[in-house]
């Protein structure tokens, strides 16, 4: 594991809003929150409303987010600032307290108009119950979890790894730093780190060779120890292959696997990119070429703690439609009924492992 990260800054590379940007998003995102007020975000009116309100995005932000999603970068990251986020309650420190989005509207609804240049909004049942715009901020009780309600450091991975329909795109808007303005968003692009790696050690990533272990969320009885089917850590094409891992819970099982793994890792480290996201900025990370983390902070639980906002996008719907549940939901993904990526017909179960035996 990880004791810290060293990266290089993003925010010289950000695309900035302007003031009178983010006057014109503010009124089309309160416009749609008023004529959706009460609904829910999962409601394809309020989704195409959204898409529409895109257009008062200014010209370099949708050319930018554009390139972004049909060429990427070699980074696998696009950092805008100065987006509105509007009034704001305290931050929750316990899942129930996590409010309403209509109670976070600007934010909201400026993130998801950003998102919508890039894809579809989708989220996952077994998440944070399906809701499409999520908060990530840090709870009671849960300091250590290599989960989004954690505050130590947060491994490198892949987002959701693990699941058959991972996001293809995911972003985070910030609404709160941390008190001490350390805590450190960190990124590594494969288009960065590719070149540092040898033959031997690319072709050992591209064999099914590898296991992720599933979020504890996305276990239908909550244990750990669950595991994919062997499959590849990159695929797909030579010069910026696609990337699925996760450095917790990702296990080799080869020896040389396991060599390639570490050598991944080791040149993701000395790659990486990152900030500390402050209140307006917004993240966009690319799930399929990007690994991100977090460094460690201290919460104080006083309602002013660091405060996110997560949302997922896939560039079609339609692969994904037969899985979908009501709205955007992904339908759950439980041991049992597990999908391997790779098969379209045999149904694969993903092995039960003992908890120890994860990132071994």
């Amino acid at each position: 594991m990880s004791s810290e990260f060293t990266y290089a800054d993003v925010r010289p590379s950000a695309v900035p809003l302007t003031a009178d940007d983010a006057v014109r998003i503010e009124r089309a995102a309160l416009a749609v929150a008023r004529d959706h007020e009460g609904g829910s975000l999962h409601d394809a009116a309020l989704l195409h409303a959204v898409e529409l309100a895109a257009a008062a995005l200014p010209a370099p932000v949708r050319r930018a987010l554009i390139s972004f999603r049909d060429k990427g970068n070699e980074g696998g990251c696009l950092l805008l600032t100065g987006l509105p986020v509007g009034t704001l309650p305290p931050t929750p420190d316990r899942s129930e307290d996590e409010p309403h989005w209509s109670r976070v509207p600007m934010a909201t609804i400026a993130q998801l108009m950003v998102m919508s240049v890039l894809g579809r909004s989708i989220s996952y049942s077994d998440e944070k119950s399906g809701r499409l715009v999520q908060d990530v901020c840090p709870k009671r009780g849960a300091e250590r979890r290599q989960e989004n309600s954690g505050s130590v450091l947060l491994e490198l991975h892949t987002e959701d790894g693990f699941h058959p329909n991972p996001p293809h795109f995911l972003s985070l808007i910030c609404l709160r730093a941390d008190h001490e303005e350390t805590a450190a968003t960190v990124t590594g692009g494969i288009g960065d780190v590719l070149p540092l790696l040898d033959t031997e050690t690319v072709e050992a990533l591209r064999r099914p060779e590898f296991r992720t272990g599933f979020s504890s969320s996305f276990v239908q009885d909550g244990s750990t120890g669950v595991l994919t089917p062997p499959m590849p850590v990159l695929s797909g094409g030579d010069d910026c292959p696609d990337l699925r891992v996760d450095f917790h819970t990702t296990t080799a099982t080869t020896a040389q696997a396991r060599a390639a793994l570490r050598r991944l890792e080791q040149a993701m480290l000395s790659s990486l990119r990152g900030l500390v996201l402050l209140p307006g900025d917004l993240i966009v990370l690319d799930n399929r070429r990007a690994v991100h983390g977090r460094s460690d902070f201290t919460p104080r639980y006083d309602g002013q703690d660091r405060w996110l906002r997560r949302s997922f996008v896939v560039t079609d719907l339609r692969p994904v439609s037969g899985h979908l549940g009501r709205g955007r939901r992904h339908n759950p993904v439980t041991p049992g009924r597990v999908r391997h990526p790779a098969r379209t017909v045999a149904e694969r179960v993903p092995e039960r492992v003992p908890a120890d035996a994860i990132g071994a």
